[in-house]
């Protein structure tokens, strides 16, 4: 079956950076949106990032210029740079896939396959 394992998240100050990581397995992934969500205590879950099959990214208005979103096809991974991070960005953060077509890559509910999620704390 599909998995989607996080690793990398953490306590950083503000200012700091972080570097999340998401190992996919049981699907092509090759042929997979990535993407990035992360959701705050008592918020909705929020779109962060996406990066689609040929190695495009996108970015909510709120981490565009800071976070980097990356892929490696050769070790079926997904990656999150988080740099100058703020206390704002502290969350759960989760890699989702998507096979095939999507409707809008920024909806949670576009995605079928889900990981468990990396704790990031930011201190002021």
């Amino acid at each position: 079956q599909v998995q989607l394992v996080e690793s990398g998240g953490g306590l950083v100050q503000a200012g700091g950076s972080l570097r999340l990581s998401c190992a996919a397995s049981g699907l092509t992934f090759s042929t997979a949106f990535m993407a990035w969500f992360r959701q705050a205590p008592g918020k909705e879950r929020e779109f962060v990032a996406v990066i689609t099959r040929t190695g495009v990214g996108y970015y909510s208005d709120s981490v565009a210029g800071r976070f980097t979103i990356s892929r490696d096809h050769a070790k079926n991974s997904v990656y999150l740079e988080l740099n100058n991070l703020k206390p704002e960005d502290t969350a759960v953060y989760s890699c989702a896939a998507k096979i095939g077509t999507i409707a809008d890559v920024r909806r949670a509910g576009d995605y079928a396959y889900w990981g468990q999620g990396t704790q990031v704390t930011v201190s002021y």
